[in-house]
């Protein structure tokens, strides 16, 4: 029998919002050992989603892009967006400043292989599981499908 998310996923997972004090979402990611956590609105629609990577922005600081000068004229070698995006990230204080809002996800009908195949395409750790309105339902990670592959053999 081919196993869907729904069955190995972790039901009702920990959810932060964008208003969360940065603080607080990583004192839940330590004191939880969680990698991530799903972000949603007040109706539980997931926004986003912000993870251990998001946070290294806080450490790590932003390098300028590259540019170079000619007569005056500053020319960057990379878009700057990004950058003026890198530096909200590192000086973020809640979790709507510095979390990814493209979050991909999976349903709870769709297949551990095809979890897998998007957590190991993606090399992301966990996929939020939302229902067809959007909400937040569950969320399946790389030790979930460990799991369910050691209960198979």
């Amino acid at each position: 029998m081919n196993k869907t998310v729904a069955d190995i996923m972790t039901p009702s997972p920990i959810t932060v919002n964008p208003d969360t004090p940065l603080k607080e979402a990583i004192t839940i990611l330590a004191e939880k050992k969680l990698s991530g956590l799903p972000v949603v609105d007040k109706n539980n629609k997931l926004v986003g989603v912000i993870s251990e990577t998001d946070l290294m922005w806080q450490e790590t600081g932003v390098e300028p892009p590259p540019y170079i000068m000619i007569l005056d004229s500053v020319i960057y070698l990379q878009n700057p967006n990004r950058y003026e995006k890198e530096i909200h990230k590192a000086l973020g204080q809640t979790v709507g400043e510095v979390m990814t809002n493209k979050a991909i996800t999976i349903k709870s009908d769709d297949s551990v292989k095809r979890a897998a195949q998007i957590l190991h395409e993606k090399k992301i750790g966990r996929l939020p599981v939302v229902d067809g309105n959007g909400n937040v339902v569950g969320i399946v990670t790389q030790g979930d499908i460990i799991q369910a592959m050691a209960l198979d053999n």
